[in-house]
């Protein structure tokens, strides 16, 4: 067992900040506009039930509600990242814990954002944090492609792809995530994982015992189980 430079793959949303208190409930409500007139007969919109099964089914079997719909109904993903990431005034709804910045400071290697949100929305949030300078490269949803088509987390082609861009070996990478089946993915192809509890509601991290190496209540913990993250076989 050795010691390496980590490279660190951070997601955004409940990671990082508290995606939930207000920027989830508003993106919510933007999808639901868009699917409702989308899954509607051209002249009523579907009922909130009806777009609620299908936005829930889309997430569960793919991992983000966008590939379904451009999958199953020919739906252009800048346009519709493009209206459920509408917000009149985002910075007022961005909420986050202090000392992020020292934290990025502190940890040794190099750091990625790696966020299946869309790049413009993505870029604000982290100006915003002051963790824009931290970040050696931002990878958003658009560019999480394999072979020209969409593939983001929890993505295995992707992550490999990724990896390969990179010339870095799984063994190398970390991914800290709050989303189980993220890291699951992460875990199959050989990365290191730490799950993010923080802002993710009771219940959703159940077995995720198997694919987490540690589990931390915030990302400001991270460098409690450093060299446990570090150690990786040659």
């Amino acid at each position: 067992m050795s010691l390496r430079t980590p490279i660190w793959l951070f997601d955004l949303d409940n990671t990082l900040h508290d995606a939930s208190h207000a920027i989830f409930p508003a993106i919510t409500r933007n999808m639901n506009g868009y699917m409702a007139a989308l899954l509607g007969d051209g002249n009523t919109p579907a009922d909130a039930e009806t777009v609620n099964a299908v936005r829930q089914l889309y997430w569960q079997r793919y991992g983000a509600t966008l590939m379904g719909l451009v999958k199953h109904h020919g739906v252009r993903a800048d346009e519709f990242l493009r209206e459920a990431h509408r917000f009149d005034d985002l910075p007022s709804m961005i909420r986050a814990e202090r000392g992020l910045a020292r934290l990025f400071k502190r940890l040794p290697g190099r750091k990625i954002l790696l966020t299946n949100a869309p790049r413009q929305y993505s870029h604000q949030v982290l100006r915003h944090l002051g963790l824009h300078r931290h970040f050696a490269q931002h990878v958003p949803i658009e560019a999480m492609r394999v072979h020209g088509k969409l593939q983001p987390k929890p993505s295995r082609q992707f992550l490999r792809k990724l990896m390969a861009q990179l010339g870095v070996h799984a063994r190398d990478c970390i991914l800290v995530e709050d989303t189980v089946t993220n890291l699951r993915a992460a875990k199959q192809v050989g990365m290191r994982t730490a799950l993010v509890t923080r802002y993710s509601l009771q219940g959703e991290h159940k077995n995720s015992a198997a694919c987490a190496d540690v589990t931390v209540k915030s990302v400001l913990h991270l460098t409690r189980h450093g060299r446990q993250l570090h150690r990786t076989s040659l």
